[in-house]
């Protein structure tokens, strides 16, 4: 297993001792995606599997009225899963990103951004580093 998975176990330990509903529901969940994920053909990296499923959580706010129980529900367990959310990156981590990739691969945008995709899955604004690396390799 890896950290982020070991990370999960030993919290769902924790919010069953405390008796936290919300945390531990999140949490089971979040343990079910993992090894949905180890166990299927193509297993990607713990960190885009949470950062899926927040995405497909926040997504689905909008189907529901914001005094709605399903929203404050949801809502709490974005909450929780924040936690595990890998770190965002700043825009000057992110430059420097682009610079590297630029350096080893030229500037060929679409080239650029295949490079750096997986590097900021989860972390960095796609539409907004689309716009950065544009005018960087223009």
């Amino acid at each position: 297993m890896g950290d982020l998975a070991d990370k999960v176990n030993k919290d769902m330990t924790t919010a069953m001792k405390e008796k936290d509903k919300v945390t531990l529901e999140a949490l089971r969940y979040l343990k079910s995606l993992f090894i949905q994920n180890r166990t299927s053909t193509s297993p990607i990296d713990e960190n885009i599997v949470i950062v899926n499923h927040v995405k497909k959580l926040k997504d689905s706010l909008t189907l529901y009225p914001a005094e709605s129980e399903n929203f404050k529900n949801i809502d709490a367990e974005i909450g929780v899963l924040k936690r595990y959310l890998p770190s965002e990156l700043t825009e000057a981590e992110f430059k420097d990103l682009v610079e590297k990739a630029i350096a080893e691969n030229g500037k060929n945008f679409s080239v650029v951004m295949k490079t750096i995709s997986p590097q900021i899955k989860g972390r960095f604004d796609g539409k907004k580093a689309s716009e950065i690396v544009k005018v960087m390799t223009s």
